[in-house]
């Protein structure tokens, strides 16, 4: 198989998913970079549905795409109805789409108990909607909904239902496991038979219930199938669908199979990474090929395996696919993962030498003490430069006073009063916030404005706190995380203490002095 047509459902079916809801404007611009990216059809939505997918199909007539196809998604004729009188086949031919998508039941339970109609008027609809939209000009796409269940249950009624497909002028029939409960054998086994008696290309649309849906996908481009239907990062309806991202990267990769370019494969990552921002969901850190720990090194054996052959650890350069190696600086790294993170910094270090050993004894004594340096690698650096005295205090604490007010019928209060030192300048002032750590945030920066005006470039986007031994109560350990960010980019530091006002502190001043560390903040 030298080229697979892959079809992106992100905008419909990975729409589905809970928490997602795409404005126009969030479409538009996934379908742009979708393009971009070599995606050969997009399936835009359902028009007629509702009045979003209306506007959109209207929109994006506006677009030169280079590469994509969009497509209408909608269902086969009603039982018992013309397919020129049927508002769902009139809805997909007003949307102009070039290409029309539309699915059929091919399972006799779906059939006989959902759409409570007869397995020969189930045939005519898929044969009549199909033919009535190629006789309007047309490409048409048949989607075989439960065909792995209904394959399992009825398999010759189930291959009925593509042949009738067939005869209606489908120009592609897409095997469709539905429920996402079909192993990968049996995946297997079922396209190698379809391909053997349906003549057009055969495509596959899996869904990850049974958490195969990659698998599937690949199983069946290896038993036969040309087309594949996923979303970006796997969304879709309850456990999601088939992850195009993961599909794309192994095609090109393990099966050398032309899917997209080289050059679309680097930016991989980076079209993961802009989907889950429009679609306001948290990046999967351990998302195969894309996330952020895919090629994260941890423990001192394979990061010193790795610094001799990357392959020793690697299934793939992480370059192919847009992302990068880290390693992870940690009380497992060992001294060959010190020193490559102190290469990284430009700090020159001989872990064999007496710095490398004390850092090292340092950090695993931090980490017993709760501190977790991989989750924040802006403090770590700073450690590493302290520890190294290639850092200078850009202001020092002389002293603090957090208050927390509360009076009857009135919200609670909390004000910070701080005192620092920049240089031999003494700065005292005092700010109020909707938390202590707010109050104490706003005072520091309203301390070092005059000094350090790039400070009001980056703001806290984000505060994490979790108790480190939940048997000691109110006694216990905590340990903050501070997320910071600026124009340019975000970074993470941390603090660890009984006392929750002194971990945020701890955390804050790390945030604050690691914006400065960069340059771009420069003392008056």
């Amino acid at each position: 198989m030298n080229y697979i047509e892959l079809y992106d459902t992100t905008l419909r079916d990975g729409a589905q998913t809970e928490g997602i809801s795409f404005s126009v404007h969030d479409k538009m611009r996934i379908a742009q970079k979708l393009d971009e990216i070599g995606i050969r059809y997009i399936e835009g939505g359902w028009p007629g549905v509702n009045p979003k997918d209306v506007a959109f199909f209207k929109r994006i007539r506006e677009y030169d795409l280079k590469n994509a196809k969009i497509a209408a998604f909608g269902s086969t004729r009603r039982a018992d109805t013309k397919s020129s009188q049927d508002k769902v086949l009139q809805g997909l031919l007003a949307s102009e789409a070039e290409v029309i998508t539309i699915f059929g039941k091919t399972w006799d339970l779906h059939v006989h108990e959902v759409l409570k109609t007869s397995s020969d008027e189930n045939l005519r609809m898929i044969e009549d909607s199909l033919r009535f939209l190629r006789s309007k000009g047309r490409f048409v796409i048949f989607d075989a909904e439960h065909f792995f269940d209904g394959f399992k249950d009825n398999k010759e009624y189930a291959v009925k239902c593509l042949l009738a497909a067939q005869q209606g002028g489908a120009e592609r029939i897409v095997l469709c496991d539905t429920n996402g409960g079909t192993l990968t054998s049996q995946v297997f086994d079922a396209v190698e038979e379809v391909v053997k008696v349906i003549r057009v290309p055969v495509g596959i649309h899996m869904h990850n219930d049974s958490e195969m849906a990659v698998a599937n996908s690949v199983a069946a481009v290896q038993a036969g199938a040309s087309h594949i239907q996923g979303t970006i990062n796997g969304y879709g309806e309850r456990c999601g669908n088939a992850n195009l991202i993961s599909i794309i990267a192994n095609l090109k990769l393990k099966m050398g199979v032309d899917c997209i370019t080289d050059i679309a494969l680097k930016d991989l990552t980076e079209l993961s990474h802009f989907v889950a921002e429009i679609s306001n969901m948290k990046q999967e850190d351990n998302q195969p090929f894309v996330g952020r720990r895919a090629f994260a090194h941890k423990a001192g054996v394979h990061i010193n395996a790795i610094l001799k052959n990357s392959r020793s650890y690697e299934h793939i350069d992480p370059d192919r696919v847009g992302n990068r190696r880290r390693l992870i600086v940690s009380e497992h790294s060992g001294k060959s993962g010190i020193a490559k993170k102190a290469e990284e910094m430009n700090l020159g270090l001989d872990p064999a030498k007496a710095d490398g050993q004390k850092i090292l004894k340092t950090l695993q004594k931090l980490e017993h003490e709760g501190y977790h340096f991989e989750s924040a690698e802006a403090s770590l650096e700073l450690f590493m430069r302290r520890a190294m005295h290639e850092f200078r205090d850009f202001f020092k604490l002389v002293d603090f006073r957090v208050i927390i007010e509360k009076k009857e019928k009135h919200s609670m209060t909390s004000e910070a009063v701080i005192k620092i030192k920049v240089g031999k300048t003494m700065e005292h002032t005092a700010s109020t916030g909707d938390g202590p750590v707010n109050a104490l945030d706003s005072a520091l920066r309203k301390a070092l404005k005059d000094f350090y005006p790039a400070l009001s470039e980056m703001h806290l986007s984000d505060f994490k706190v979790r108790v480190l031994d939940e048997k000691a109560g109110t006694a216990a350990k905590v340990r903050v995380l501070v997320q910071s960010q600026d124009k340019n980019e975000s970074w993470w530091t941390i603090g660890v203490s009984e006392n929750i006002i002194e971990a945020s502190w701890i955390a804050l001043v790390d945030s604050v002095e690691y914006k400065l560390l960069k340059g771009s903040g420069k003392k008056k």
